[in-house]
């Protein structure tokens, strides 16, 4: 049979690419858990705080900023070497303490000659220098169930836990765990150990 020729108003249908619309729709489902695991990171379990003064040098230095864990105190607790962020008697009208967790409930500290006991056992792992003054822990110290007891690793510049002011810090005034900062030379992150 001869084909016509001339005008045709006939077009071919053209077919969806499988392949091309299962790409589109990867990217847009990997787009869309990206933001929602940031969402999620950013406002549930990280905040961010600034370090104000001297008092955890050489490791964090005043100004630099660090990030939190929120959410691991909720299903943990705090351990002995933890740098944790607290309200002070949980009063919500000052900035955020930086400090590091040298006892936790049931410990027994007390400060002779500069050095930290808890549980009879020598605890100077995180400090730079002997202690100067042992505050509150001049005496012996029984942590109740819910207390932690906290000092600033620049142990002789720090407002911590000695101190009849700020005493020893309940889990409820814990606000999270620093987590990691910004570096000291560039904007890079590294974690808090």
């Amino acid at each position: 049979m001869a084909r016509r020729k001339g005008l045709t108003f006939y077009q071919k249908k053209k077919k969806l690419n499988v392949a091309l619309i299962n790409e589109i729709f990867s990217w847009i489902f990997s787009i869309f858990a990206s933001i929602l695991l940031a969402v999620v990171l950013v406002y549930c379990v990280g905040i961010k705080t600034t370090v104000i003064g001297s008092s955890m040098e050489p490791g964090l230095y005043n100004g630099q900023e660090i990030y939190l864990n929120q959410v691991i105190y909720r299903v943990s607790k705090p351990k002995v070497g933890d740098v944790v962020v607290f309200l002070p008697n949980g009063n919500e009208k000052t900035h955020y303490y930086v400090k590091r967790v040298v006892g936790t409930p049931g410990d027994t500290l007390i400060i002779k000659n500069g050095i930290l006991y808890v549980n009879g056992a020598i605890q100077d792992d995180y400090f730079n220098d002997k202690i100067a003054d042992a505050g509150v822990l001049e005496s012996e110290l029984t942590l109740d169930d819910d207390e932690y007891f906290v000092i600033g690793d620049n142990c002789n510049n720090s407002e911590d836990s000695r101190n009849a002011n700020i005493g020893t810090v309940k889990k409820s005034y814990i606000i999270g765990k620093a987590w990691f900062h910004t570096a000291k030379e560039d904007s890079g992150m590294g974690f808090i150990e």
